[in-house]
């Protein structure tokens, strides 16, 4: 991969909840990855595993147990004062997963897509401010007759893209897409990740994807990061951990994926992951592992040695 700044750096991130009980959830469990400028790193993992908070983590709507996060080199999570939270604000953005409960429902589309105009002083006259929304609007594919609308007049899909409208709105340099398209129907959810793509391009945005389908994840991301209980288990770019999954969780995400071929389909079997088989001893240090350029592992010493001799065996025929 080819030296490009770093925009967000995450470094042994936790973040762990009590909920008044005794036993405490460790729903980020000590992660530490980079974002490129330019790029799209999508996350994976099954509902549970922690990927949804480490987007909201990092954009801090949740303050962090431990560990740091770093846009453009400054501290996120270090004490800030009003502007500084607010400067960060506009240049970190978040599109939510469910576009029916992220949009109130007593405001009309102008009035949801110009708030961060209006927070941020980016407009000077209602003129102004109503052209804007209107080119927001026309941006994600919508018209400017559906600024005067509420949002239960729209589709799921539609209100999707007022969703990604409200985060365009304040010119974001990064953007967090917390399983946007999980709550749409499947013929909708390539417009809008074919929409999220040709604004990446437009605009120079940065995205962390996340979203449990790893074949939508592969079409939009660079990079892949898969989680599995508030674990970071493997980094690598698309292809490479689509052709050839190092660790076991990995490997049986892959062969959940159907084939497009009904007889492959009828005769393959699922690689089921058995996180009893795949125990370390008390000494053994389990960390992230180079084992080739660019792919990481969550592996032991001894797993490593095992890995850097990894072949690829097609599991899905």
């Amino acid at each position: 991969m080819e030296q490009r700044e770093k925009l967000v750096e995450v470094k042994h991130l936790k973040q762990y909840f009590n909920n008044g009980k005794p036993n405490m959830v460790k729903a980020i469990d000590d992660i530490s990855f980079d974002i490129y400028q330019g790029e799209t790193l999508g996350f994976v993992g099954e509902s549970g595993c922690g990927k949804s908070t480490t987007g909201r983590t990092i954009i801090r709507l949740y303050d962090a147990t431990d560990g740091e996060v770093l846009f453009k080199g400054e501290s996120v999570h270090g004490k800030k004062s009003k502007k500084e939270l607010k400067d960060m604000n506009r240049k970190m953005q978040m599109i939510f997963q469910d576009p029916y409960a992220s949009l109130n429902p007593k405001m009309k589309v102008v009035d949801i897509i110009a708030e961060g105009i209006d927070n941020h002083g980016l407009s000077n006259t209602k003129k102004e401010r109503l052209e804007r929304v209107y080119h927001l609007l026309e941006t994600v594919g919508l018209n400017r007759e559906h600024a005067n609308r509420y949002p239960h007049e729209f589709s799921g899909g539609q209100r999707q893209r007022i969703g990604i409208a409200r985060a365009l709105a304040v010119e974001p340099e990064f953007i967090i897409a917390d399983e946007p398209i999980s709550a749409l129907d499947v013929s909708i959810q390539a417009q809008v990740v074919n929409l999220l793509k040709k604004l990446q391009k437009e605009k120079n945005l940065t995205y962390l994807f996340i979203a449990h389908d790893l074949s939508m994840v592969k079409y939009i991301s660079d990079r892949i990061g898969v989680m599995y209980f508030g674990k970071l288990v493997e980094l690598a770019p698309s292809e490479e951990l689509y052709n050839n999954p190092i660790h076991p969780y990995t490997q049986s995400l892959l062969s959940a994926i159907p084939l497009p071929d009904p007889e492959m389909e009828r005769t393959r079997q699922r690689k089921a992951y058995n996180p009893a088989t795949h125990a370390y001893k008390a000494d053994e240090e389990v960390k992230m592992r180079e084992v080739k350029p660019g792919h990481f592992v969550l592996c032991s010493e001894r797993e490593f040695h095992q890995f850097q001799g990894n072949v690829v065996n097609d599991f899905r025929s």
